[in-house]
């Protein structure tokens, strides 16, 4: 629509509602008081029009829309990528929109269609789909690197190595690493000349022999048979319980989404990780 066209549509409701919705100046049009109260409650309304018409559509073999999804990045190297894959050919008139982030969100309130996390990290009221199987969290370092400072042999040995930390983005804290020792969970403090927010980064710092990096193995499986990282401390790993994809369960009516759901069922079937 023309800015034109915009204004006259506005100016009809606004007449009808005997309120102004916008406060209009040279520089810059804001929502009004009401017209922020307006918007709120015609939401939900207008979520319903919107995926009556996604129903309609997909009665006739067509998923349209956007799809929007809250991801963490590790994610999309793990387990998405394939899946977004097949959905552009399988669905073309679907967009999908991945807002990348690490942090714990309410995917409701911030008006996702459906997020991923680690099972546990999933609040108990959402559906969810497994994505992939559960998967080790692991000490990795690059053969460079234990060349030059030895490889350690127990977890105390960590505090004289060069540890890739992890900053919290959402508290702003350090992570410590959890792992396994003497049969129970326990987290280790570590320290190095690098700390990142991203975990992906930690893996190519390990990479050119920086330090030690403590990531999920599926992200360094080709590095570690390709011999350009090596596992460290094995028998210390936490098994992860796998990344999975949850949402409201109204939502799962919408096409969109259960298109969606039924790729990622079928990817993993076809990787043949889903037992």
């Amino acid at each position: 629509m023309s800015p034109s066209a915009v204004s006259h549509a506005v100016k009809t409701v606004e007449d009808r509602l005997g309120l102004p919705l916008l406060t209009r100046t040279t520089r810059s049009v804001a929502l009004t008081e009401a017209g922020a109260q307006f918007v709120t409650e015609v939401g939900p309304a207008l979520a319903e029009v919107g995926d009556a018409v996604e129903r309609l559509r997909a009665a006739r073999g067509k998923v349209t829309g956007v799809l929007r999804l809250n991801v963490p990045r590790v994610a999309l190297e793990i387990a998405l990528t394939p899946v977004i894959a097949q959905m552009a050919w399988r669905h073309p008139d679907l967009v999908i929109e991945i807002t990348s982030d690490d942090g714990l969100v309410d995917i409701v309130a911030g008006g996702w269609d459906a997020g991923v996390r680690l099972g546990e990290m999933i609040a108990r009221d959402m559906t969810a789909v497994r994505l992939t199987p559960p998967f080790k969290a692991i000490m990795v370092a690059a053969p460079a690197y234990l060349r030059a400072r030895g490889e350690p042999a127990t977890l105390a040995d960590l505090q004289d190595h060069n540890c890739i930390g992890f900053r919290l983005i959402s508290s702003g804290g350090d992570y410590a690493w959890e792992v396994r020792e003497d049969g129970a969970d326990t987290a280790v403090r570590v320290r190095g000349s690098a700390r990142v927010t991203d975990p992906l980064y930690a893996r190519d710092l390990a990479l050119v022999g920086v330090g030690v990096a403590y990531v999920f193995e599926p992200l360094v499986r080709e590095a570690i048979r390709g011999g350009r990282l090596h596992w460290l401390l094995p028998e210390t790993a936490i098994e992860e319980p796998g990344l999975f994809l949850y949402f409201a369960r109204r939502a799962a009516q919408a096409p969109k989404l259960r298109a969606f759901i039924d790729m990622t069922r079928e990817v993993l079937r076809s990787s043949g990780r889903d037992g």
